[in-house]
């Protein structure tokens, strides 16, 4: 440690205390912990997107839905829990004419953007581009390999472990 030297002390102090700013050298640091949640469960994307739906008559889609915001929400608390309130609108949809679940989908991609950023990742995730390949079929499919590289994230990390959030 350096000690200022004779005559120095004093304008180093005023210079701190009239808002200058002490030379001071920092290094690059790891992303510090701000939170910590549950780890969400890594699904094969071609198996939630066409398999599994085709062997269950289209009910592991709803089950897919209800999952995925259920456990975005346990990942990180920030993200509201909307796992009913997306079950309800795939169920009920119909009554506003397939809005709702339109709306509930494309949020479905700033959740995904928003636990990609908590995990430090870049926010790859749209829910424009989610809502475009809905509309072909691939919206399930891209979804799940956007929420594969939050799991992805953590390593071999099992579901339901607690993780750590770094946004």
């Amino acid at each position: 440690m350096s000690y200022p030297q004779q005559g120095q002390g004093q304008y180093y102090q005023q210079q701190v205390h009239q808002g200058g700013h002490a030379p001071v050298h920092q290094q690059q640091q790891a992303p510090v912990a701000v939170g910590a949640g549950s780890n969400m469960k890594r699904r094969n994307p071609v198996g939630a997107w066409l398999g599994l739906p085709l062997i269950t008559f289209g009910i592991y889609g709803l089950v897919w839905f209800y999952k995925v915001h259920s456990e975005l929400h346990a990942y990180d608390r920030r993200i509201g829990d909307s796992s009913v309130n997306a079950l309800l609108s795939m169920l009920f949809g119909a009554v506003t004419l397939g809005i709702w679940p339109l709306v509930v989908f494309v949020k479905l991609g700033g959740r995904i953007a928003a636990a990609q950023r908590a995990a430090g990742l870049p926010a790859s995730c749209s829910g424009g581009i989610g809502f475009l390949l809905g509309i072909f079929g691939f919206g399930v499919l891209y979804y799940q390999i956007q929420l594969n590289k939050v799991v992805d994230r953590y390593g071999a990390t099992p579901p339901g472990q607690q993780v750590s959030l770094v946004a």
